[in-house]
């Protein structure tokens, strides 16, 4: 199963490490999935060899975005997330940021969205303090959540 327990994945980073695999992470609240997030995990699975995304719980959302969200159940976002050739792993978290996890996978690459600021990124100075490199993907115009459900309400 590519959906992992929280307490399992520090076991599964380390085996990836041991096989001599680049890990790739990055996280995200992922709430209606659409190509721009489909685009930005296919090209953050082409900077290494296993790519592990951490999924805002739906308590997590609801505390970033507000009490209408997440529209999509936490079960359901990482089973769709899961379901994809470029997601090798999901894992599910509950806090604001994704400093923990980073600090448990360490991983050689962190990436995030465009529409982020390197320096604005708390996971991304912890993944300097051991070597690793953070990239932003760049945005595909007019794709996000908001987006689709501003539609929707149109």
């Amino acid at each position: 199963m590519k959906i992992i327990a929280y307490n399992e994945i520090h076991k599964i980073s380390e085996k990836l490490k041991a096989d001599g695999k680049t890990i790739v992470f990055t996280n995200g609240c992922f709430d209606i999935l659409h190509a721009g997030h489909v685009r930005y995990l296919q090209a953050a699975k082409k900077l290494g060899d296993c790519l592990i995304l951490g999924l805002n719980s739906d308590q997590s959302v609801r505390n970033l975005k507000g009490p209408t969200r997440p529209i999509n159940h936490q079960d359901d976002r990482a089973e769709v997330l899961s379901a994809l050739f470029a997601v090798d792993y999901v894992v599910i978290f509950d806090q604001p940021t994704a400093e923990n996890l980073v600090a448990v996978i360490k991983p050689a690459i962190y990436v995030k969205g465009g529409d982020y600021n390197i320096k604005d990124l708390p996971e991304s100075t912890l993944v300097a303090q051991y070597g690793g490199q953070t990239i932003l993907i760049p945005e595909v115009p007019g794709r996000s959540t908001s987006n689709v459900i501003k539609k929707m309400q149109e």
